[in-house]
């Protein structure tokens, strides 16, 4: 046989078949608009937050009297070094802000790998073995979607004090059951395949089955939930801020700056309106971004 008629080796063509499904998704992804704003937004924000020290013009807890309620640069009464304005003690708004997307970006991404790491563990478990596993994890999932997510997290977060780690463990941990579900309705239908029964004849065990057959044909669902509830747990994160029971007063947050400003509204309406903002923004950006993600990783989609 010629040299020239010899079939390409099977892994390159397993790798050109990656590369053109990622092309694919990319080429789906850029040709939306809406897509693209998100992500500039998206990258805006995660680059503030990384960057905090040297981006933020002044020290977040920085105080001054006598600068207190400086009205926003464009305002009559604004100052060129305060562009957001300054709170009822004098504190940046700007810097203060820029600092709290680091805790709300942190707390998002972390809370999110914790409930990812228990709800994809336990999916791939109870649809893969069934039986009584099934049962006995079905049961807890449904017994804690019973309880609104929010005000366990808040009767969690009341008994063992506020702080960043407890934010993160207990907003991950209320938050596991969706990926439990949809991992194993995924699995469900997949243990049924032709490539699982192969992978059964030839004699691969159920944890090689599960963590190299199973598993990645389910990182498109994963990767587009895991994008949505990051904006999810920012919204939390904020609203335990707003309550008093957040990460506590030693870090800005965006939620703590619109409970401080709500009681100055009607005088210094700047304090709870770029907080809200940033919130607003950050949060629409992330599921714009993951919307639109979900349909370039869906083939059905053109």
């Amino acid at each position: 046989m010629a040299i020239g008629t010899l079939a390409p080796p099977m892994d390159a063509r397993a790798g050109s078949g990656h590369a053109a499904e990622r092309s694919r998704v990319w080429r789906k992804f850029v040709r939306n608009p809406a897509a693209i704003g998100g992500a500039l937004v998206l990258l805006t924000v995660i680059g503030a937050a990384l960057f905090a020290p040297y981006v933020a013009p002044h020290e977040p807890a920085r105080q001054s009297l006598i600068r207190r309620f400086t009205p926003p640069i464009w305002t009559q009464g604004g100052k060129a070094t305060y562009v957001f304005g300054t709170d009822q003690v004098g504190r940046d708004i700007l810097s203060r802000m820029i600092h709290g997307a680091r805790v709300s970006l942190l707390v998002g991404v972390a809370a999110v790998l914790v409930s990812l790491t228990v709800g994809v563990t336990l999916g791939l478990m109870s649809g893969f073995l069934q039986g009584r596993v099934d049962t006995v994890i079905m049961t807890v999932v449904d017994v804690t979607l019973s309880f609104p997510q929010l005000l366990l997290a808040l009767a969690f977060v009341a008994a063992l004090g506020p702080s960043l780690l407890t934010i993160i463990v207990v907003l991950g941990l209320t938050g596991w059951e969706r990926y439990t579900r949809v991992v194993r309705a995924e699995v469900l239908a997949l243990r049924e395949k032709d490539f699982v029964e192969a992978a059964r004849a030839i004699g691969a065990s159920s944890t090689r089955t599960l963590l190299r057959h199973l598993l990645p044909n389910t990182f498109s669902s994963i990767i587009v939930m895991s994008t949505l509830q990051v904006a999810q747990a920012i919204l939390q994160e904020a609203a335990l801020s707003f309550l008093g029971v957040g990460t506590g007063s030693a870090y800005p947050t965006w939620g703590q700056m619109i409970s401080l400003g709500r009681d100055f509204v009607t005088v210094a309406w700047w304090l709870p309106t770029f907080p809200g903002l940033a919130i607003l923004l950050t949060v629409l950006a992330i599921n714009l971004v993951g919307d639109r993600l979900r349909d370039a990783l869906d083939p059905r989609v053109t």
